[in-house]
């Protein structure tokens, strides 16, 4: 009967834990990216804001960094005009569908300390992810239809 037990309690640990899948993710994602372009699927030249932040020129080429083991990282941002002080925060990466390879990636901004103030986040979609690339989709709404918004990063 101890034995018995012990082997459910094993197999519930296990399956608690997160997948294979999300596991690699993590080890693939830890380091030093660079945001290399935004783009979206509106027509036209429109005034992209993200992550409640700054506008997609300044997002464009900022260095960011991902540390696995405590889901935290920073980044920052690039160009003329943009606040380059570091951004703090925390991300989630949970599996979606292991065929397709999608993910739901939560971010988080955060102090320093890991501490948020409104426990706001943001949910995008990791849609590529490699040893050299990585991909973000986001689908806002404007004007009542939706924008996907691409960000395509490179690993430093």
């Amino acid at each position: 009967m101890k034995k018995l037990f012990i082997l459910i309690l094993a197999i519930g640990l296990v399956s608690c834990g997160t997948s294979k899948t999300v596991r690699e993710s993590k080890k693939v994602i830890k380091g030093d990216w660079v945001l290399n372009s935004v783009t979206s699927s509106a027509i036209g030249d429109i005034k992209i804001t993200l992550l409640n932040d700054a506008t997609k020129d300044c997002f464009e080429n900022s260095t960011w960094q991902f540390i696995p083991n405590n889901n935290t990282g920073n980044y920052t941002l690039s160009g003329i005009d943009c606040n380059t002080q570091a951004r703090y925060f925390v991300f989630t990466i949970a599996e979606i569908d292991e065929a397709t390879g999608l993910y739901d990636f939560l971010l988080k901004p955060t102090n320093e300390r890991g501490q948020s103030d409104t426990d706001a986040g943001f949910r995008l979609s990791l849609t590529q992810l490699s040893e050299t690339t990585m991909q973000w989709q986001q689908t806002v709404t404007l004007e009542g239809r939706p924008i996907t918004i691409n960000m395509n990063f490179n690993k430093l």
